[in-house]
């Protein structure tokens, strides 16, 4: 019998979209650029909704949104009223790659996969995600590697913190202090342990987006001319592309390389107010207005007297209160779907400020997905295709906002990301179009000669 050798190396670069990696500034990435000279790439379609929680879920086992039962990061738990729940990896009921190759002897080392805290066992290593909330907590698995992470990296960082203030030098420090330290525990862990499947996300390109697009994007509606953070993003590319360089040139002719991001990127033109939008057309109804701006949860809401309710995000999510689901309910049953689609005429009807329409989508869970477990969203919206956001506060009595109700955000999400594949075969430059992020586990598993699970939902793209 052949045993099958091949090994798989996936990096994750969050938030990147392929209008700036392989459009705008592909000649000034030299290590990219001969990647993909030789490779397979192109566009790669994310989950709806285009969120690190749940694509990056979505990519690793081949299975949607709606078969997870994750909706984004805070999911309902229970049909009361009470607010949402944080997504963990204790959320995750399907197997992901690095389970599939573990039960089978195969060795795996994750760093840094969004919803992977807390860490759960596998067969190898693995450093958690930016969801841990802090580096006290027991984020390797196994225990005892915590040490080795903190030594090498000389105090590990998992995520920027506070990425939304007006502190740009900070913010841009920490950005690149991040990224430095994971790409160097990463290239420690290529010398210096055994692998068979070997995956790392970074999410500095998400961090340094919301934070600095405004600033290159001459389209931004608060773009900044001539400011000493005009080439922020474009100089931080380059600095990946250098890290990408180093971290390749480890790697076997023999091993597939994989990049990927979980979504793209896009400027923000504003954001639409959920809640005030349902107060004004008469679905949301409150005990009492509040005399300043005040998120959702804080708020008195008259339930015996309120159809639906929504939440923020860089999507939409609609939640309605239906008579015999909701503990104060007032829609019938037999009534449900029609206001579902009033509700999803009403909001794809949206206008601007200027009259003009914003072309919103409102998705029905169960058009979308295969099958919906959890407690899924009523209505899933993308505000102008998702150009705009969801603020989900009330206080001001407006339907648009030009800022985030969570602070400065310069950024929105887009459906598209970017992949990259390279083993041992020249491609020439192959640009493939109808690349979903569900075809990534199922790609890597049949590289590294492993039948998928019959769960997933993926196609093997080479």
């Amino acid at each position: 019998m052949v045993i099958n050798k091949n090994k798989v190396f996936v990096l994750g670069l969050d938030c990147v979209p392929p209008e700036l990696l392989f459009d705008r500034w592909l000649d000034h990435l030299p290590n990219i650029k001969n990647l993909i000279s030789r490779g397979i790439y192109g566009d790669m379609k994310s989950t709806i909704p285009a969120i690190t929680c749940p694509a990056w879920m979505s990519m690793m086992t081949s299975t949607s949104p709606g078969k997870l039962g994750l909706y984004g990061f805070r999911n309902r738990s229970s049909y009361e009223y009470d607010g949402l729940s944080f997504a963990t990896s204790r959320a995750v009921h399907v197997e992901a790659v690095w389970d599939v190759l573990s039960k089978i002897g195969k060795k795996v080392v994750v760093v840094g996969v969004p919803m992977t805290y807390p860490p759960k066992p596998v067969n190898g290593c693995m450093v958690t995600c930016f969801m841990t909330p802090d580096t006290k907590c027991e984020y390797t698995y196994p225990p005892e590697l915590k040490a080795e992470v903190e030594n090498v990296t000389n105090g590990y960082i998992l995520d920027v913190n506070d990425f939304r203030n007006e502190n740009k030098d900070q913010i841009l420090q920490s950005i690149y202090d991040m990224t430095e330290k994971r790409f160097k525990l990463t290239r420690h862990f290529i010398r210096n342990k055994e692998w068979d499947f070997f995956m790392m996300v970074e999410m500095g390109p998400d961090r340094i987006h919301h934070a600095f697009w405004k600033y290159f994007d001459e389209g931004h509606p608060k773009f900044v001319p001539g400011s000493k953070y005009q080439d922020a993003i474009f100089n931080y590319y380059k600095y990946l592309d250098k890290e990408i360089g180093e971290t390749f040139a480890l790697l076997d002719s023999d091993t597939m390389t994989i990049i990927v991001s979980d979504h793209g990127a896009k400027k923000m033109d504003g954001g639409i107010c959920i809640n005030e939008w349902l107060i004004q057309n008469g679905y949301l109804k409150l005990v009492e207005y509040p005399s300043t701006s005040i998120p959702f949860n804080k708020l008195v809401v008259d339930w015996e007297h309120t159809m639906a309710w929504g939440e923020g995000g860089y999507y939409g999510r609609l939640f309605m209160n239906v008579k015999g689901r909701e503990p104060k309910g007032v829609i019938a049953k037999q009534n449900y779907e029609h206001v579902r689609n009033e509700l999803i005429k009403k909001l794809e009807d949206l206008r601007d400020q200027n009259g003009k329409n914003i072309n919103t989508k409102a998705y029905r869970p169960e058009d979308i997905y295969s099958e919906c477990n959890g407690i899924p969203p009523d209505l899933i919206v993308y505000y102008g295709d998702l150009s705009w956001r969801s603020i989900g506060s009330v206080g001001n009595k407006k339907i648009w906002a030009d800022e985030n109700d969570t602070g400065p955000d310069d950024a929105n999400h887009a459906q598209y990301g970017i992949f990259m594949i390279n083993d041992s075969r020249d491609y020439r430059h192959d640009r493939r179009s109808g690349v979903t992020i569900y075809d990534i586990a199922p790609t890597v598993l049949n590289y590294m000669g492993v039948k998928m699970p019959g769960s997933m939902e993926g196609k093997i793209i080479v």
